[in-house]
């Protein structure tokens, strides 16, 4: 396959449970151009119309044409997602439910009309740690796994040679499965549990006036987030595991705790300093393998 011309960037995507992020990634060093980013939210509880009608809006500004050729994106998206055909399975997880069996590809590659041999897609939790590898917080570890908390709980491993999905997040977990219990999901139900209120996310939470509900919840959170790791490290053995995600932004709220209960204590636990950079990155990413 010929790879894109040095020329034209890729567009690197991100999409999460409430925003799309995209901006160019240049195509030599796979660096972002900030001028060109471009971040909005997504109305992911709506109507598929809906949805991609927000898609569209962020990526077609992006969209660079040279004469024949066309500009590549790669887009790191949540599971669980057919990344080779770009069938969403999302279903029952309070985002996106309404694209479930859809083949968004075609779906894309139409509005945009680009072809669809120009479009990637790569798990999120994989493209934040290829991400962060490249250039951010664990460059040049050959042994390394990535977290993502947010709306979701991903996973990803670069330890046995090259940077791959985990899909940890729906493995058995105390009475579940693990992501219902390290997830803005489960702050909200916990919180509701708690105190008979609604809680619109983690963010909001440290602006609560009650510290005792405060210290609860990130305690119980940190004791989770350990017990995932714990296991998670057992089976890969990193050298190092990098967090992001929305919830890693609250850090010294619940690092302690898992620190605390962490069983090997030679095993590092970085933030990450990329934040959704690591993935629109290790989105484009997908086009060097080529």
């Amino acid at each position: 396959m010929d790879l894109i011309s040095p020329k034209l960037p890729y567009i690197g995507v991100d999409i999460g449970g409430s925003h799309i992020t995209a901006a160019h990634v240049d195509a030599t060093d796979f660096a972002i151009v900030k001028s060109s980013m471009i971040r909005t939210r997504v109305a992911s509880t709506e109507d598929a119309a809906t949805i991609i009608t927000d898609w569209i809006a962020a990526l077609a500004p992006l969209i660079v044409r040279d004469g024949d050729e066309v500009t590549r994106i790669g887009i790191a998206m949540p599971g669980p997602f057919d990344y080779e055909k770009g069938i969403s399975l999302m279903r029952g997880m309070k985002k996106y439910d309404s694209l479930y069996g859809m083949n968004v590809l075609d779906i894309l590659a139409e509005k945009l009309d680009i072809p669809k041999d120009h479009i990637l897609f790569r798990n999120d939790a994989e493209a934040f740690l290829h991400g962060e590898l490249a250039s951010g917080a664990v460059v040049g570890e050959k042994r390394a796994v990535g977290i993502t908390l947010g709306t979701g709980l991903g996973s990803a491993s670069n330890c046995q040679g090259t940077t791959v999905d985990s899909n940890r997040a729906f493995l058995p977990f105390k009475d579940s499965i693990a992501e219902e219990y390290i997830s803005t999901r489960w702050f909200s139900n916990r919180y509701k549990e708690l105190t008979g209120k609604e809680i619109k996310n983690v963010e909001s939470l440290l602006t609560s006036d009650d510290q005792s509900i405060k210290d609860t919840l990130f305690t119980e959170f940190g004791e989770n987030v350990a017990s995932f790791l714990n296991t998670f490290i057992a089976e890969e053995k990193p050298d190092v595991v990098v967090i992001g995600g929305n919830i890693a932004k609250t850090w010294d709220y619940f690092i302690p705790v898992v620190l605390k209960h962490l069983e090997n204590k030679d095993v590092v636990l970085k933030q990450s300093v990329m934040w959704e950079d690591a993935a629109l990155v290790g989105a484009a990413f997908s086009w060097a393998h080529l």
